[in-house]
């Protein structure tokens, strides 16, 4: 600490002064100065207490220190970055069970397919049996009695057995004579002169056609009708040349 030296001196009337020096003012000003700076929070050094005097007790801190403010962010982080993990392993995870089931799908799939392709076609067969066993019967029974008008007939009902099978399954034919030409469901083979359907008609068909769910399958092959040429006119007879005097006969 600093010291202050008092210099007493009597003056005139009797009565005493005080002198300070100059040295003591400015070491006063220093701690001043020093007090202010530690106020600041600037480190200011600061002599140790005497021997035996109580030392002074830390200045109390209202905020936590900066290592431990920094530890508590590291510590949320750290949680928010176990918490993210924890719902990409989760997303991960997810995406792998998907992409598995997508190539199982894929699997299936092919295998259904190839099924289709080879039994597709099942139902229709079976629905078709009948119309061979029909015509087995109908040859069986031909060479066994010969009877021409037997066989006729039952080739008749099984035609009519085979059509009504291809109409359950959406088949169905059409018939085109007497027809205006729509070249959407004819093919024309040829055209015939006739007067008795107008120009452009199905005047005959080679074979019908047929519809599957109303949809064209084949057309028909038909005969066009189209007007007869009117006859030429017949050309003028040539008149006889007339006989000239030399041809005369003489007498």
């Amino acid at each position: 600490m600093a010291t202050i030296r008092l210099v007493s001196q009597p003056d005139e009337k009797g009565s005493f002064s005080t002198n300070i020096g100059a040295d003591v003012i400015n070491e006063a000003l220093k701690s001043v100065e020093k007090a202010k700076a530690a106020v600041r929070g600037v480190e200011v050094e600061v002599a140790p207490p005497a021997e035996g005097a109580p030392a002074d007790p830390p200045p109390a801190s209202s905020e936590p220190s900066e290592v431990e403010s920094l530890k508590a962010q590291l510590e949320l982080s750290m949680a928010k970055g176990r918490e993210l993990m924890g719902k990409v392993k989760d997303e991960h995870e997810k995406m792998l069970r998907a992409v598995a089931d997508l190539e199982n799908f894929k699997k299936r799939a092919a295998k259904e397919k190839e099924e289709i392709q080879k039994f597709g076609n099942e139902k229709l067969l079976k629905d078709f049996l009948p119309v061979v066993d029909n015509f087995d019967r109908a040859l069986g029974h031909a060479a066994s009695s010969g009877d021409l008008d037997s066989l006729k007939k039952g080739v008749e009902m099984i035609r009519k057995l085979f059509e009504d099978t291809l109409g359950k399954h959406g088949v169905k034919s059409f018939t085109s004579l007497g027809q205006p030409f729509d070249p959407n469901k004819h093919e024309a083979m040829s055209a015939a002169e006739t007067d008795q359907l107008p120009p452009n008609h199905v005047h005959s068909e080679f074979l019908r056609g047929f519809t599957l769910n109303d949809r064209l399958v084949r057309p028909a092959l038909v005969v066009v009708s189209k007007a007869k040429a009117a006859p030429e006119p017949a050309a003028p007879a040539e008149p006889a040349p007339a006989a000239s005097p030399s041809d005369e006969p003489k007498s």
